[in-house]
């Protein structure tokens, strides 16, 4: 007999060689029918593998991410099975499931793939559900795997199984359709219900530039039809929110095959949004203790050799500058960190000095491949919000309270309520792969653990992602449509300090080793911008928005008086523009509309005369007349309730 212990703390037991569809079968039929895999001991596995030791069981459904995770894997090789079937000559890459749905990088020859072929891969994909094609495990020997793959010439199949090692090789076969994969699946297809190919992307193999481009084929799947409709509904939203789209019509940000791939060129309304959103952090960070820096945009190569970014970033950054000394090479800076260290270094420190908090808006450069570029969310020059905490192992809870204090401040104000912090741990069955006594880990984890507490955070922990220099805090936050972004991460590190052999001196008068901590709320400001931006759909605060109001002169005869209008606004903080063009006055209002500017000021012959302002609002029509100072006021009041 075997004992099952479930998510709830009791304790079943069976003869081993039970299955995980057997002990949802004693629970209920109803939970044996809903569940698609199960977890054991913290893993994903198949329903029907057999159980033979003790374990901790947790049954899947579709309410659950790794439910969510088998289902979509599963529908990987639905979609496959279809291309195989009308693509004879197709090569399998391969097929993971992702957090929305999954993908599939295929190499279809000769064959040109496109968005019109879409139908009828989905019609194949309904046909092979309703034979109730099953979806079997086989274990085959790396000789078997190779012979198998290699006399069909899959070729991209060949090179995954050549760096496997033997007696780790699974087969999945489905009907004429068989995969090498290490699973879990679904018992077989009849749980999908709905799918839908959204998209297709050129993607290198193995994310190497050097490599073919393999086609890769974007889908989505559900088990009920209604909720694949709501998804749907959803994209097309999302489109509306498109950061690229938006970013262009509110004349923000645009990128220049001139300039190169991936360097945004921030337009004069972007700049001045980001600068503000730069002075709403700094003005915080201030009132926190933090010192301004500023460090150039290239360092000596050796430096980073030192932090060890050399080693981790080297072929994802630009190539080493060379200079005309001999021997003397430079990098674009892949991060910020090892300038910190250097200007610590600089003056001597006392345990009376500490913590010394350093803050930057740095920019950083990583080449990133032209296929995974990506509007403002994946770029090859990023600016972080960058910031390090040099502190005693005593004060690292302490800072990192105060850290999530801003990190909530930031969230509040912008309107980012729903997410989750991710406390992420070392493995303790695997400490070899970090650095630093236990006595310190478990005083940072603790302190990590102890400060989410105490801010009252959603938490999840994640046991065994922990960074090998220290534990870690991530914000995960969700949009306006539910998508999940990671916005703000704080990070202990005791590696950095190390590498560079930072000191100070102790009560005790003796040399000791301070404790890092990495923060950076919101993570990247072109990240930011583009998750905010979607998050908003453009609709920013009125204390953020590039122009809080326009002024709309009806015709050439009230130009005058809108600059008037204009320069007592000016005066009062207030900023805006005005449309002269000469075109009726409905267009103007509905181009300031696709722009997002929140108040639009018509202004004719009884507002120059009686010295008034009639004020329309954005999305919500005419609100009145009024005089050009109550104008001010009421923008100034809102305002500051935005940033209460």
């Amino acid at each position: 007999m075997i004992n099952i212990t479930l998510p709830d703390g009791s304790v079943k037991q069976f003869d081993a060689g039970v299955t995980a569809l057997d002990v949802a079968k004693s629970i209920s039929e109803g939970l044996a029918r809903n569940v698609l895999s199960a977890t054991i001991n913290g893993k994903i596995r198949d329903l029907l593998l057999p159980i033979n030791e003790d374990c901790e069981l947790k049954l899947n459904t579709w309410s659950d991410e790794d439910g969510k995770h088998t289902f979509w894997h599963s529908s990987a090789h639905l979609l496959a099975s279809a291309v195989q079937a009308l693509y004879p000559n197709a090569k399998f890459g391969i097929g993971p499931a992702i957090e929305k749905g999954f993908y599939y990088d295929i190499d279809f020859g000769e064959d040109v793939l496109r968005e019109e072929d879409f139908p009828k891969i989905e019609k194949k994909m309904a046909e092979i559900v309703k034979q109730g094609v099953k979806l079997v495990r086989k274990e085959v020997s790396k000789k078997d795997a190779l012979d198998y793959f290699g006399a069909r010439d899959e070729k991209y199949k060949v090179e995954l199984i050549q760096n496997l090692e033997d007696g780790t090789i699974t087969f999945y076969e489905s009907g004429d359709f068989t995969d090498l994969c290490r699973g879990p699946h679904l018992i077989d297809f009849s749980p999908i219900k709905a799918f839908k190919i959204t998209s297709l992307a050129g993607a290198y193999w193995r994310g190497d530039e050097h490599n073919k481009q393999l086609t890769r084929l974007y889908a989505v799947s559900f088990p009920k039809k209604k909720e694949l409709d709501e998804y749907l509904l959803m994209l097309e939203e999302a489109k509306k929110r498109d950061h690229r789209k938006l970013g262009k019509e509110m004349e923000l940000f645009a990128f220049s095959q001139n300039v190169g791939q991936g360097l945004p060129l921030w337009l004069p309304k972007g700049t001045e949004l980001r600068k503000r959103l730069e002075n709403f952090l700094a003005k915080v960070q201030k009132q926190y203790g933090y010192v301004q820096v500023m460090t150039p945009h290239i360092g000596n190569v050796n430096l980073y050799k030192t932090s060890g970014h050399f080693q981790k970033y080297g072929k994802d950054s630009f190539q080493p500058i060379q200079t005309p000394q001999e021997g003397e090479e430079y990098m674009l800076k892949p991060m910020n960190c090892p300038h910190h260290c250097e200007i610590y270094r600089l003056m001597p420190k006392s345990y009376k000095d500490l913590p010394y908090r350093v803050a930057e808006f740095g920019t950083v450069y990583r080449y990133e491949m032209s296929g995974e570029l990506h509007g403002l969310t994946r770029v090859r020059s990023f600016t972080q919000d960058d910031a390090h905490i040099f502190c005693t192992q005593d004060q690292i809870k302490e800072e990192f309270c105060k850290v999530i204090d801003i990190v909530l401040y930031i969230f509040k104000t912008l309107k980012f309520d729903n997410f989750t912090a991710q406390i992420s741990l070392r493995d303790p069955n695997n400490k070899e792969k970090y650095i630093g006594t236990d006595e310190v880990w478990d005083k940072a984890e603790r302190a990590i653990i102890e400060s989410a507490a105490e801010k009252g955070l959603n938490t999840v922990t994640e046991t065994g992602e922990a960074a090998f220099y220290g534990p870690k805090l991530d914000f995960m936050v969700k949009d306006a449509l539910g998508r999940s972004w990671q916005l703000g991460t704080i990070q202990v590190d005791y590696n950095l300090p190390e590498r560079f052999n930072l000191e100070y001196i102790g009560a005790d008068n003796q040399k000791h080793r301070p404790v890092m901590i990495h923060r950076a709320p919101f993570g990247s400001m072109e990240r930011f911008v583009a998750v905010l931006l979607e998050h908003t759909a453009g609709e920013f605060p009125l204390w953020l928005t590039p122009d809080q109001y326009i002024v709309l002169p009806i015709s050439e005869k009230y130009e005058q008086y809108a600059k008037k209008v204009q320069d007592a606004l000016s005066m009062a903080e207030l900023r805006g523009t005005i449309d002269n063009r000469n075109e009726k006055t409905g267009k103007k209002i509905r181009d300031a509309e696709v722009k997002k500017i929140r108040y639009m000021l018509i202004v004719g012959e009884k507002e120059e005369a009686e010295g008034l302002v009639s004020v329309r609002e954005h999305l919500k029509g005419d609100i009145g007349t009024m005089k050009i100072e109550d104008f001010a006021d009421l923008v100034k009041q809102e305002v500051r309730k935005e940033l209460e």
